[in-house]
Parts: C-alpha cells; structure tokens; sequence
C-alpha cells in the first residue's frame, strides 16, 4: 500500500474541505460533485464505506489539481 492508500471518504471529504472544495450536488449512484470555489473545478467522490482504492484517490487528486503532498499536508 503506497502513501494514498487506506484513506475513507470521510478523510478525503475532511482535506478536500481545507483545500477550498465543498459539495456541490449528488452524483450518479453513491457519488458526490465537489466544487472549488476559487476555481470552479469539479471533483467526483465516491461515498462508500470501504477504503477508498489508491489509483481512485489519485484520479481524484489529479481532477483536481492537487499535489499529493498537498493533500498529506492538509
């Protein structure tokens, strides 16, 4: 398991939020559309109970233009 590995949707949500994004509306199935305000770049999180997958968290890092480190330090 590399240094993305092991996150929920919780903790994601939680440093998302710090990072300026916040919900914007439900998506497709179990999922949510997050919005930066700044930017108005959209994300799509999946709200699952389990680990999110470590290729699913980068995706999402990189829709949002954010670093990895970025996102372990928030």
């Amino acid at each position: 398991m590399g240094r993305l590995g092991g996150f929920q949707y919780r903790e994601v949500a939680r440093r998302l939020r710090r990072l300026g994004f916040a919900f914007d509306r439900h998506g497709p199935g179990s999922h949510e559309v997050w919005r930066h305000a700044g930017t108005g770049r959209k994300v799509t999180l999946p709200h699952h109970a389990r680990d999110m997958a470590e290729g699913t968290l980068r995706a999402i890092l990189r829709e949002a233009g954010i670093g990895v480190e970025d996102f372990l330090r928030a």
